[in-house]
């Protein structure tokens, strides 16, 4: 029987450049140079043709950002916002009314009054939106008190976007008006109208 030959420290010396040169073998001058487009330049590869693609949905351009803006801090020069940030149309109120039912009507109740299936079941106080504090203070207050939370109230910042927020906020408003309205602020036209439903 032979026995198998050592290898020479030259030999091995060799057999380490195998991998290098494979390596060096592999790189080609693509690595480098690789095909890209160049902005504004037309592409065949998406169906608009066009190489640059539009931002995503709620895409925040550099330095456009202000964290301290009312939007996104529920308050003016320091103070809490006693207006809307947007402008209060038919549709704010709608999401507002649909993200307020999905997220606070379980504790505070469809119509706001604090009575809400959490805490009937959890036997817990939950505060109703009609009392004087609350038709009284700020618009700010309840997108703060959403942001933030407040005693058991966790914050909805992560839950709720901030557009939201302020939608939800006009809803509350909204309904501490429809639950302590009267007829006499109403117009002959819109008494009549309720007279005749």
């Amino acid at each position: 029987m032979s026995r198998p030959r050592a290898l020479s420290l030259s030999r091995l010396a060799r057999l380490a450049w195998v991998p290098l040169c494979l390596a060096l073998v592999a790189c080609h001058i693509d690595m480098h140079d690789q095909p890209r487009y160049t902005a504004n330049q037309p592409s065949d590869f998406f169906p608009d043709n066009r190489s640059m693609r539009p931002p995503r949905e709620h895409t925040v351009a550099m330095g456009s950002f202000d964290p301290d803006s009312a939007l996104y801090s529920g308050r003016v020069n320091g103070e809490l916002a006693s207006e809307l940030p947007m402008e209060l149309t038919a549709e704010l109120l709608e999401r507002g009314q649909t993200r307020f039912n999905a997220y606070c009507s379980p504790c505070h109740g469809l119509a706001g009054e604090g009575n809400g299936v959490i805490a009937y079941r959890g036997g817990i106080v939950v505060p109703g939106f009609h009392n004087d504090r609350l038709r009284t203070v700020a618009i700010g207050y309840f997108f703060d008190v959403m942001t933030n939370g407040v005693n058991r109230m966790y914050s909805y910042a992560n839950r709720i976007p901030p557009e939201d927020r302020w939608a939800v906020a006009a809803y509350v408003r909204a309904l501490q008006l429809s639950q302590s309205a009267s007829a006499e602020d109403l117009t002959a036209e819109e008494r009549a109208q309720l007279d005749g439903q």
